[in-house]
């Protein structure tokens, strides 16, 4: 197939999360008929709730500062599907996507004839199958792989990986991964390995207890960021600066915005301090990093940030960076959601620091109709747009104190970037 028919079919595969099948067996399958792609380059595996996928990309960009030629999965994207497969930073071409599929594709479809599996597998381990191919295919020296959803039981979890870093665990996607933040903290340490080592974020106290629990089972080392201390904290709209002390001295230069990036820069720190990076290529990596969409701010006039905040933890990041930094200023919120997250959570803590709240929807068929929102939303100011366009085209006649906001779903942040940027 070309790769617009590859893209066609795999959406037709339906959404990724809502045709999720958590387990293994299909995905190992395939990649038993692939010759076992996923076990011919080093790996780090990524866990978390939030901030894996930044913290994979600070990753991924010291060790090619470093010279290490690199592979990166990551998931979603924002534009393209090619995005979520990348070497050396770069996304793959559509053409290199499109072979991939195709080999993927006609694997699946010789199983089935067999027998051997009883379904096609799905968009996500699709996709994860085509991304071991092309980093063997390669030979990139060291793959940072993000996990999809949850660990234990998610379609990259068929690796033997050097290293796993587990960023912190919240409430998300809790119908998949449990109703208490232990459930959802012991799907996260399934990844966890016996004797491989782990680096674990700062976390809230039950799920640090189910972490250590299972990294003790396994004897795995643990690096804690905990572990480290940290000084001459500076943060401003752009990112942050602040030393590490700890097994090294390191001077980090954060380039991703907000304060929870701190911690995200920590973890990465630490992760590459435990592959034995220089102290050099960790700074410089570091402050090359770049993660579009996530507090990324696209215009100068008005001023618009994008921040894909889709649960309660990056709705409370997000309220966080509104405080520190815009606190004195009109806020113009956008905001468009998936019907199975906590609207009604997030909206409390955002809508409360927006002078103006524009509720509209991504064109995505899981999205909550925005005029049904307006019935519960408690703010004075609410506008209903029926689509990302309408909404930012209510907005520039924005004044030059105000700030302008577009979050709630990575879809939406991808629709207003295409428009943007």
């Amino acid at each position: 197939m070309n790769y617009p028919d590859s893209v066609r079919f795999l959406y037709s595969l339906g959404n990724e999360v809502k045709s999720a099948k958590l387990g293994l067996e299909r995905t190992r399958t395939a990649l038993d008929a692939l010759g076992r792609p996923q076990l011919r380059c080093p790996i780090v595996h990524v866990a978390g709730t939030n901030g894996k996928g930044s913290t994979s990309a600070m990753i991924e960009s010291a060790l090619r500062a470093h010279g290490v030629r690199t592979g990166l999965f990551t998931s979603p994207h924002l534009a393209e599907p090619t995005e979520r497969i990348r070497i050396q930073g770069a996304p793959v071409s559509a053409e290199r996507f499109a072979q991939a599929f195709d080999r993927v594709h006609a694997a699946v479809g010789r199983l089935l004839d067999s027998g051997a599996i009883d379904l096609h597998t799905t968009y996500f381990e699709t996709v994860t199958a085509m991304a071991f191919l092309i980093f063997a295919q390669e030979k990139v020296d060291r793959v940072v792989l993000e996990v999809g959803l949850g660990g234990r039981l998610d379609a990259t979890n068929v690796v033997q990986p050097e290293l796993c870093v587990v960023t912190p665990v919240d409430f998300d996607h809790e119908a998949y991964l449990g109703r208490s933040l232990e459930a959802i903290a012991g799907e996260k340490a399934g990844i966890l390995k016996p004797g491989v080592p782990a680096v674990f974020a700062r976390q809230r106290p039950e799920a640090e207890r189910v972490l250590s629990s299972r990294a003790e089972a396994l004897e795995c080392q643990i690096t804690r960021t905990s572990d480290w201390t940290l000084r001459d904290l500076s943060l401003d709209r752009d990112g942050s600066s602040f030393r590490l002390s700890g097994e090294r001295e390191l001077h980090i230069r954060c380039p991703l915005a907000g304060e929870h990036q701190v911690e995200n820069a920590t973890t990465a720190a630490a992760a590459l301090v435990r592959l034995g990076l220089p102290t050099s290529a960790i700074e410089r990596g570091i402050a090359a990093a770049r993660w579009p969409g996530r507090l990324e701010r696209v215009s100068g006039n008005p001023e618009i940030l994008l921040d894909g905040a889709h649960n309660p933890a990056g709705a409370r990041a997000l309220a966080a960076y509104i405080d520190r930094f815009y606190s004195g200023r009109p806020v113009r919120l956008i905001y468009g959601a998936m019907r199975d997250k906590a609207i009604a959570e997030m909206s409390g803590i955002l809508f409360p620091r927006a002078r103006e709240v524009i509720l509209t929807a991504p064109r995505q068929a899981r999205a909550f109709d925005p005029a049904t929102m307006r019935e519960f939303a408690d703010h004075p100011s609410v506008r209903v747009a029926p689509d990302i366009d309408a909404a930012l085209a209510w907005v520039r006649d924005a004044a030059p104190e105000d700030v302008v906001i577009v979050t709630g779903s990575l879809f939406l942040v991808a629709e207003a970037r295409a428009l943007l940027v």
